[in-house]
């Protein structure tokens, strides 16, 4: 196994892969100055006061104070450099063509309604309006379950679309078309099968016009509780429309798809400094597989790309994308300004912790999760993708809300690499947790699907991983196995993004 990983022949620090003692000869002529926790950086070289730290061949950061050969660098001895400018970022100066061969084109899916990408799973959603409906579909949604859905076997669940919006927000505020997209967009996932259910209360700010269409906006799929006469009445409404739902889902079957209709998110959260090494990178080659196989994946979190948004745009295949791109970036830039913080204010405890010093190595590491696939469109948070491919969809970079932007824009799974370990998961699609070291697989066996912990020691290759963490989404997505978080029913609330003001 071995001591240390560096990455470029540019790096002037390298990372510890297990906790190494001071005095620890860690390669020839070069003593340890400290003692370094696992994932940790240490410095190769002497690198004098405003020095450059280099890892991944980028600068991510200029020393506080002098450091010496072989000693500790952590978070609180580097000055976060500059964000690079987006104007006139150089595209499509890195297209590659070459990409790993898949050995499946198909997997075994549900064939959308509306000739969108394909479901994975056959799920009953219960739209919701807004959060004061939610005790009563609660209730409502566990006697279903208990009641009705054994009835379906060829239903995998019922699920209550709960969020904190609908009320008490500026519904006419300029960008209040996030929240509201993101809720109209879930309504028509694909793993609902094109089933509209929608309660409502009947007073709130966001009303059922602007969550559906016209012609969906009917007795037969909107249920308005102060148009019920009591608790019992509101009880059986929910419960005989969701039966019609069920008979109509129950009739679903999974066929035989190309791969050209599956949509996989690619999120990481609770990310350590071996993220950009094991599992980012596995989970990159797995998507640059899909999408040889025809498949779309999408990557998002602008702070976590914002400061190699650069490597993105050389990606990028037209003008048009790269401006989609700088656009994206530019608003945020200006929502985070607007809150007197900047992109410094990501890195969370557990990521220091985990070695990663600012958002500079963090962005580095997660965008090793997007592959090297050309980059074939830009959507705004919540927007529905266009074009098969490589897509960056731009999402605020918190776990709670990147899923449902990503739920909103159909992702069929998601595959969510992690280090130091959260049991996240989305509700209405499978979540795939891979982790980037053993021991969080070992902590958590039964929790986190794949290990890329090999990569780390060096006993597997990123190919090797890369290519089992393909196989097992296919598996996932045809319904062959289901992860963990699906298993045990692991599912967050959904924290839909709102930048509007609320009221």
């Amino acid at each position: 196994m071995r001591d240390y990983v560096k990455l470029t022949e540019r790096d002037n620090v390298a990372v510890v892969t297990h906790d190494t003692a001071k005095g620890t000869e860690i390669m020839p002529g070069l003593v340890l100055q400290d003692d370094i926790p696992q994932a940790h950086k240490f410095a190769l070289t002497d690198i004098p006061k405003d020095g450059e730290i280099i890892r991944y061949g980028v600068v991510l950061g200029y020393a506080l104070d002098p450091i010496k050969r072989g000693a500790w660098i952590n978070e609180h001895m580097l000055r976060l450099p500059v964000s690079p400018s987006v104007d006139n970022m150089p595209w499509g100066t890195n297209i590659r063509k070459d990409l790993p061969e898949a050995p499946v084109k198909t997997f075994m899916g549900y064939r959308s309604e509306d000739g969108f990408y394909a479901g994975t799973r056959n799920i009953l959603g219960i739209q919701t309006t807004v959060q004061c409906v939610q005790g009563v579909l609660n209730v409502a949604v566990e006697r279903i379950k208990r009641e009705i859905l054994p009835k379906y076997p060829n239903v995998d669940d019922v699920v209550a679309v709960n969020h904190a919006y609908g009320c008490g927000v500026a519904i006419n505020a300029p960008f209040a078309k996030f929240p509201i997209r993101a809720l109209r967009n879930i309504a028509k996932h694909p793993n609902f099968g094109g089933q509209l259910m929608v309660v409502s209360l009947g007073c709130e700010k966001l009303t059922v016009d602007m969550l559906v269409d016209p012609e969906n906006n009917t007795p037969e799929n909107v249920i308005v509780l102060q148009d019920c006469k009591g608790y019992d009445a509101m009880m059986t409404a929910i419960m005989s429309m969701a039966e019609k739902k069920l008979q109509a889902l129950d009739k679903r079957r999974r066929e035989e798809l190309p791969l050209s209709q599956l949509l996989v998110g690619m999120q990481c959260g609770g990310s350590d400094a071996f993220s950009g090494v094991s599992a980012n990178p596995s989970a990159g080659y797995a998507a640059d597989m899909l999408v040889q196989a025809g498949a779309t994946v999408m990557f998002s979190e602008v702070t976590e790309v914002r400061d190699g948004v650069h490597f993105i745009a050389e990606r990028c295949v037209s003008e048009e994308v790269r401006n989609k791109l700088a656009d994206e970036m530019r608003w945020y830039d200006a929502y985070l300004d607007a809150g007197h913080v900047d992109r410094s204010a990501n890195p969370a405890p557990g990521n220091k912790k985990g070695g990663l010093s600012n958002i500079v190595e963090k962005a580095m590491g997660s965008i090793a999760k997007s592959g090297t696939s050309p980059i074939v469109e830009v959507l705004s948070p919540a927007e529905r993708p266009t074009k098969h491919g490589m897509i960056y969809a731009a999402t605020p970079a918190s776990d709670m809300v990147c899923g449902p932007c990503q739920l909103a824009s159909g992702i069929g799974l998601q595959v969510f690499m992690t280090g130091r370990g959260t049991p996240y998961g989305l509700a209405a699609a499978p979540v795939i947790k891979v982790c980037s070291r053993n021991e969080m697989k070992a902590q958590w066996e039964d929790v986190i699907d794949i290990s890329a912990g090999a990569v780390v020691t060096g006993e597997k290759t990123i190919q090797e991983v890369g290519t089992e963490l393909f196989t097992f989404i296919l598996d996932v997505a045809s319904g062959r196995k289901k992860p963990y978080t699906e298993q045990y029913g692991l599912h967050n609330f959904l924290c839909i993004f709102n930048p509007a003001p609320i009221t």
